[in-house]
């Protein structure tokens, strides 16, 4: 299979160049990214290759005095002030931070990166069955759910679970990671759930604000498997985006390159034993009408590896629902008018997911001209 991938010497003319015959081997091979690497490839193929970066794309030098915020959620019962304005802080003016002492036990974070790791190290007949592009799906493995839409692949495969509003029965994940999965999304659940009552207090609402509008009602597990790259600077782990849900919570293990944009610039979120990072989804933004600001980020391609994170995102996904979704009332006011117009989640995730990773926000789509 590898050598329908080689990226050519300079021989080959654009007019030889299939795009989509390449895209569609890769498809049909379903054995994503591991696949190419433990075929032994020295330089990555041509579909991964991104597209020349101009001048005003480029990354800035990184300021020293900023760094990504941690919250300690050792006293969150008391609900202090400290707590309550840092979440607000880092959620409106950053949109990224991190959490410890979060009630997640460090065996469990453990357990649950060794066990995404396992998942992609399983042999490609075994992890095939897994392989779809049917949305509708509970369980997906796969590699760029927007391979056919996106200007070029990320270096990444994915296993995909829908855990909720829907119970999903242990049966139907992988043997290798249920147990350890089952409890993981247990755990990640109760601490959504505290985190959107800390965030509905920090913009001004009643703690069970967002909770009552079902933003921690579903919750999906993304399992991400960056192998490492013999041509990392040609491509990257994961292009630059925001996610489309309300909160994502990610596990992340030491290896590194998650960035997240911050005043047009980039800026390394570093691994920090023991702590999550929290970043808050479009959908957020969208119903905070910008209280809170749904950072972009991206991953960086490694030579080392693999990377290893697993991301959970609160939303109820494609689950049916007519709930309506705008800007809510409660911080509207004559000075504050909506900025976005009201959506489904539904419709919301069929237009993310109809233009892919394509380094434009989402957002843009849904906002009220002025």
């Amino acid at each position: 299979m590898a050598a329908s991938f080689t990226r050519d010497s300079g021989t080959q003319t654009p007019t030889t160049y299939d795009r989509f015959q390449e895209l569609k081997a890769f498809d049909d091979s379903k054995s994503g990214v591991k696949g190419l690497v433990d075929a032994g490839i020295t330089k990555i193929p041509r579909i991964f290759c991104r597209p020349k970066v101009e001048d005003h794309d480029s990354v800035k030098p990184i300021p020293t005095q900023f760094t990504i915020p941690v919250i300690d959620l050792e006293n969150i019962k008391t609900w202090s002030d400290e707590v309550v304005e840092g979440i607000r802080k880092a959620g409106g003016e950053v949109g990224f931070f991190q959490v410890v002492n979060h009630g997640v036990p460090q065996s469990v974070l453990e357990e649950m990166l060794a066990a995404a790791r396992g998942f992609h190290e399983l042999p490609t007949e075994v992890k095939k069955s897994y392989y779809t592009r049917e949305k509708t799906k509970k369980v997906i493995y796969g590699s760029n759910f927007d391979l056919y839409e996106s200007r070029f692949a990320n270096w990444r495969d994915t296993l995909f679970c829908v855990m909720g509003p829907e119970p999903l029965h242990p049966q139907q994940l992988p043997l290798v990671c249920r147990d350890i999965t089952m409890e993981y999304s247990k755990q990640i659940h109760k601490l959504g759930t505290t985190l959107f009552k800390l965030l509905s207090k920090a913009i001004g609402l009643t703690p069970d604000h967002l909770i009552g509008l079902d933003c921690s009602k579903g919750h999906c597990l993304l399992s991400h498997y960056y192998p490492a790259c013999p041509e990392p600077e040609l491509t990257l782990g994961t292009t630059k985006h925001s996610d489309p849900d309300f909160l994502t919570i990610l596990l992340q293990d030491h290896i590194g390159g998650l960035q997240v944009s911050h005043q047009n610039q980039w800026f390394d979120v570093p691994f920090l034993p023991g702590a999550l990072v929290v970043n808050i989804g479009s959908l957020l933004q969208l119903i905070s009408n910008d209280k809170l600001k749904s950072a972009e980020h991206q991953v960086l391609a490694n030579e080392k590896g693999p990377r290893v994170s697993v991301a959970c995102f609160f939303t109820p996904h494609l689950y049916p629902s007519t709930r309506i979704y705008g800007p809510i009332k409660e911080l509207l006011s004559k000075e504050n008018p909506p900025l976005y117009r009201e959506t489904t989640v539904e419709d919301f995730i069929s237009y993310y997911d109809s233009k892919g990773l394509d380094e434009k926000s989402a957002l843009a789509h849904f906002k009220l001209q002025p």
